[in-house]
């Protein structure tokens, strides 16, 4: 099913044709679409035939703009009613889908509740303040809108600044994964006990990473430096020995067999040797045998080590990456981010106005680009990146969950800030 869009603004539409000089007729025989559904958006009727994503866009080409400068509200600020209008539904037809799932039935929703719900007024009725219960009803919102949760989740609290965030159904998972583990068992001892130290020297590895960004020193990406020295083909009393072999020499298992047993645990899938060559102080050029543990190889160590399956973020919060970025923001509080400071895709994901891509998600619009006054007052002297409104409560609510998810994120001195505050 093609996905639906609404969030179209009259007076943009009718602005943009009218600079193109052209009629209703004549943009919507350009855009493939019937003169009348043209002039049911133009006249803002409550109900107007849904527009696929594709027609859109069709219509922002045939008036020489991107299809967001059709749309009344920002990438980034959707309300609930935005995400109703762009999904075109009207109030009739949203009320009908959530009386027919049990959230909806439970609630007993009404047309005076969603309206009340969209203006961000108090909605009377039975559990209508459990967060639980909203938890449930953001999931039926998101299956009718054909969006993710976190989306409506985001909507949900700029529309309702200051009520309880519903709280969405956690997808706990087993303490230790069987399959991983199941792996591990099938290894024999020498093997686990190679597979381990690789593991210990990857997590160190991490660690020393994670210092250097603290410090804000330059670092390989990871991609690279996930790839240890396991060896230099050369004599080791001209090289020495790299970390990773110091590691099964203290287990007495680095001798001549170390080759047969990281090829056996490549062709299990387990991890992958790659071979390069580097310059040495005393032994000039030297090839180099590497090691990065593969997702099934790590699964499968944290599984013979008894370690629970790291906790997975819920759809509503951000990565490790995002997180790292908002937290740099919250931290400028507040002054901000000098512009230059933040760049890069993550902008996609959480700047308001930005997209990921043509025709994806619009970001979650958890900062913004702040315009700061020359003392004059007469111009812009710069830009600085904050926290929006929603980014603050979202900090607000989330602050002990992500220090709990991603402890190697520098969160020093940070604290939740006042949650929709400017």
């Amino acid at each position: 099913m093609a996905a639906l869009f609404r969030a179209i603004e009259p007076s943009h539409l009718v602005a943009r044709r009218t600079a193109a000089g052209l009629s209703r007729a004549e943009l919507a025989k350009r855009a493939g679409i019937s003169s009348r559904v043209l002039a049911s958006y133009e006249d803002d009727r409550r109900a107007p035939v849904p527009l696929s994503l594709e027609s859109v866009e069709r219509l922002a080409s045939a008036l020489g703009c991107e299809a967001e400068a059709l749309a009344g509200v920002p990438q980034g600020q959707e309300t609930l009613s935005d995400l109703r209008h762009a999904a075109g539904l009207p109030l009739e037809g949203i009320i009908k889908l959530l009386r027919a799932s049990a959230v909806g039935r439970e609630l007993c929703v009404s047309e005076s509740q969603i309206v009340a719900l969209e203006s961000g007024r108090p909605v009377d009725g039975q559990h209508w303040q459990d967060p639980e219960v909203t938890g449930r009803l953001l999931e039926a919102l998101a299956k009718a809108y054909a969006v993710p949760v976190r989306m409506v989740l985001d909507a949900w609290m700029r529309t309702l600044p200051g009520d309880p965030v519903p709280v969405l159904r956690s997808t706990a998972t087993p303490a230790v994964s069987q399959g991983p583990l199941a792996v591990w068992e099938s290894l024999n001892e020498r093997q686990q006990t190679y597979l381990e130290e690789i593991m210990r020297d990857d997590r160190m590895t991490e660690t020393e990473m994670w210092m250097r960004r603290v410090q804000r020193l330059p670092g390989p990406p990871a991609a690279q430096w996930r790839k240890l020295p396991l060896a230099l083909r050369a004599a080791s009393s001209v090289v020495g020995y790299t970390r990773l072999q110091e590691r099964l020499r203290r287990r007495g298992l680095h001798d001549p067999g170390t080759g047969q047993t990281v090829h056996a645990l490549e062709r299990r899938g387990l991890l992958v040797i790659i071979e390069d060559s580097i310059e040495h102080p005393g032994a000039g050029e030297v090839e180099r045998v590497l090691v990065q543990l593969t997702r099934r190889g790590r699964a499968a160590a944290r599984a013979g080590l008894g370690e629970p399956r790291p906790r997975a973020p819920g759809a509503h919060l951000l990565s490790e990456w995002l997180w790292g970025v908002l937290a740099r923001v919250a931290a400028a509080e507040p002054e901000g981010l000098h512009s230059d400071a933040l760049a890069g895709r993550a902008l996609f994901f959480i700047g308001v106005g930005y997209r990921n891509k043509r025709g994806g998600r619009p970001s979650r619009g958890l900062v913004d680009a702040t315009p700061i006054p020359a003392p004059c007052g007469t111009h812009v002297s710069e830009y600085r990146w904050r926290l929006t409104p929603l980014g603050r409560r979202h900090l607000a609510e989330y602050l002990d969950i992500y220090r709990e998810l991603y402890p190697h994120v520098d969160t020093a001195g940070l604290s939740a800030h006042p949650s929709g505050s400017s």
